[in-house]
């Protein structure tokens, strides 16, 4: 027993003390760490604040119901027409890129990795993902205003596929990637064919990562202005697909630089309602991921 009293004795002292160089460094490292967290939130809520309180204060009926005001016309308006339009061309740009989308990660990912189709695609997704979103515009404006001889939705959500497709096959791939081997043997174990395996196994297991993949390239898709400025300009009419279409980015650039208090009211509430869709569509996918987990 004296023994044992002895040998506890001589065990070193572990507490830590403050003054200690490790210590030190330890506390210095995650105060920086602190601080420079805050300083990268301070634009985002400054931002959010400024939303708000400029934005805020016309967030009523009318701004969902009415259509946007004339030159002519110093109060009232509203933006339904440029909602309308910004969902409805960002639809069309997910009904085109999300089955080509996850079909090509499929492709890259599983069956063909490292072919020469695969290697050229990887290379165009991650080149087109880098370039100015005008180019997108350009390429939408000459095969689809000139072909059709109009601007139009059809045109503003051919232009912003080109901009979700790369992120949406990107991700897609690694999120497949990412899926463990063991759990596709397994599925062949059990006589699964390769098609059953993607569909049963894989699919169900990435799903979180794609919708990610996916509302990352919608929300980058419904906040861009110079590819729709090529393609579907702007209306202060309702929805007319094959015609000049509204939409939230464009109706923001053209008000924030007009003389209008009235104009430029309706861009604030318009960039709030803008930031409310994207902030709604990650709390979605963030949802949707969470029921897919369990």
């Amino acid at each position: 027993m004296n023994e044992t009293k002895n040998n506890l004795l001589q065990l070193p002292n572990l507490e830590r003390h403050p003054f200690e160089p490790r210590a030190l460094k330890s506390i210095l490292l995650s105060t920086i760490t602190v601080i420079c967290a805050i300083l990268a939130c301070v634009p985002l809520f400054s931002v959010l604040v400024m939303l708000i309180y400029r934005g805020g204060s016309r967030i009523n009926l009318e701004l969902f119901t009415a259509l946007p005001p004339t030159a002519f016309q110093f109060d009232g308006g509203g933006i339904s027409n440029a909602i309308i339009g910004t969902l409805f061309m960002v639809g069309i740009a997910a009904l085109i890129t999300i089955p080509f989308g996850v079909l090509a990660a499929i492709y890259l990912a599983e069956f063909g990795p490292y072919s020469k189709i695969a290697t050229i695609a990887r290379f165009s997704a991650k080149t087109m993902s880098g370039l100015p979103s005008i180019i997108a515009g350009v390429f939408a404006y000459a095969i689809m205003v000139i072909t059709m001889g109009s601007y139009s939705a059809w045109a503003g959500g051919v232009a912003l596929a080109v901009l979700m497709l790369p992120t949406i096959l990107l991700t897609a791939e690694e999120t497949i990637k990412m899926v463990p081997k063991r759990m596709k043997e397994a599925a062949f174990g059990m006589g699964c064919t390769p098609s059953q395996s993607m569909t049963k196994v894989v699919l169900p297991m990435a799903l979180p990562g794609i919708i990610t993949g996916v509302v990352l390239a919608v929300a980058r898709a419904a906040g861009e202005t110079a590819p729709l400025l090529f393609t579907a300009i702007f209306s202060e009419y309702a929805l007319e697909p094959n015609d000049p279409t509204a939409s939230l980015a464009v109706l923001i650039y053209n008000y924030s630089n007009s003389t209008s208090e009235n104009q430029l009211e309706l861009a604030w509430a318009a960039s709030l309602v803008l930031v409310v869709l994207v902030f709604i569509l990650n709390m979605v996918s963030r949802w949707i991921g969470s029921r897919t987990r369990k």
